[in-house]
């Protein structure tokens, strides 16, 4: 398994959480509340937490290779989400 986290900076976290779980709820099995969610993807399971500033998202693939996909669908699909902000993803 292939881990891999960003912290993103906007004041909207928990309504991106929560539009991406709701989002993808119809097709993957996917956990969440206002500040925490786990979304199972076929890439990995992704794992999203809210605070008033920041959206942190982990990361685990299934393997090296998955990884790189599964940050670009996380990221795209929080981006259309944003599409009134311009967000940051640092991953380390």
């Amino acid at each position: 398994m292939t881990e891999s986290r960003a912290v993103v900076g906007t004041p909207h976290a928990s309504r991106y959480l929560q539009q991406l779980c709701k989002h993808w709820a119809h097709r993957f099995e996917t956990e969440f509340s206002p500040t925490d969610a786990r979304i199972a993807l076929p890439l990995g399971e992704t794992r999203l937490s809210a605070s008033a500033e920041t959206l942190t998202i982990d990361l685990t693939a299934q393997d090296a290779a998955s990884l790189p996909d599964l940050r670009d669908v996380v990221v795209r699909h929080i981006e259309r989400f944003a599409f009134r902000e311009t967000l940051r993803f640092d991953w380390t």
